[in-house]
């Protein structure tokens, strides 16, 4: 059974072959997208035994899809299919520079439909690390009361909670966003957010504040991503700063913080302290931009060592 299980709505990326507007886009590449997938290719990669589980819609995205995640190494044997609704698509939009147009068709897909009730306990508890995102809780009601469900489970029998917010104002409001996500945050084990997603739930780039808030939700470990400066790991009240990997050139930045939840957690349930799986976590990120696509970069053991071999660490500050 899995040491690592997630769970998410993941997509079919359709990207055109050309920089531009989808407008004029004539030809695309397919791909998978999903935040939760992601992960777990990425710790299937690093040779982690990890199980994705997810709701498709019975048509030939959704199998598409399981094969593709099966295909990396992931456990999917708890996926289920739904003839009613349909799986969600997602398109990317390339431009010259800086990160691309995403536009999303997920509204009524079959992930939404998801009921707590469907939960495998089992497959819960037997895990090591139950990782979630934020995304979830945004897609639906039944989907929101399924996370909780899920965390419950998970610290019932002792499998600890990651969290990644993956604040996607697209689906909810800021507000909301916050109410829901903090309170998600104060039930997980690692807390792993973006600098700008932990401005935007705080209401304040305040790193002291930050750590004050943190304290006050009981997260016992926090480690919060800088882009190419690494990351802040905070715990016990005390930062330390992680340094980061610098790349020649940024390609794709999307998937970058998924391909940094792999690494971590990829490390701890290897035993690893907490300062060398944020290393490995910020080198699995920097390597993931040099890529184009969601899952493209996500590297192998080989190719990470390789990467970090070679690589350039950003000075301590």
């Amino acid at each position: 059974m899995p040491d690592i299980v997630t769970y998410g709505e993941s997509m079919v990326l359709l990207t055109p072959t050309q920089i531009g507007s989808l407008e004029d886009a004539v030809t695309y590449l397919r791909s998978i997208g999903g935040a939760e997938s992601n992960v777990a290719i990425g710790a299937a990669r690093l040779g982690a035994s990890v199980g994705w589980f997810s709701r498709l819609g019975k048509d030939p995205f959704g199998t598409y899809l399981l094969k593709k995640i099966r295909g990396e190494g992931v456990d999917t044997s708890r996926v289920v299919f739904d003839s009613a609704y349909p799986t969600g698509v997602m398109f990317k939009e390339l431009k010259a520079a800086g990160n691309p147009n995403v536009y999303f068709y997920r509204r009524g897909s079959a992930f939404s439909q998801f009921q707590a009730s469907e939960l495998d306990e089992a497959y819960i508890a037997q895990a090591s690390i139950l990782h979630l995102t934020g995304i979830v809780p945004a897609l639906s009601d039944s989907c929101r009361k399924m996370m909780y469900r899920a965390i419950e489970i998970a610290r019932r029998n002792g499998t600890k909670v990651s969290f990644d917010p993956n604040i996607r104002l697209k689906l909810w409001t800021a507000e909301e966003a916050r109410e829901v996500l903090l309170d998600v945050a104060s039930l997980c084990d690692y807390f792993l957010p973006g600098e700008n997603e932990l401005t935007l739930l705080l209401q304040t780039d305040d790193r002291e504040i930050w750590k004050k808030r943190l304290l006050e939700l009981g997260v016992p470990v926090t480690l919060i991503k800088l882009g190419d400066q690494g990351c802040l790991l905070l715990e016990k009240g005390e930062y330390t700063h992680i340094p980061g990997f610098l790349v020649d050139t940024v390609v794709d930045t999307v998937g970058a913080g998924d391909g940094f939840a792999a690494g971590f957690l990829t490390s701890i349930i290897r035993g690893r302290s907490l300062r060398e799986a944020a290393t490995i976590a910020n080198a699995v990120g920097a390597r993931c931009v040099t890529f184009h696509g969601d899952i493209e970069g996500l590297p192998t053991t080989e190719e990470l060592e390789r990467f970090m071999g070679t690589g350039h660490a950003v000075a301590e500050r």
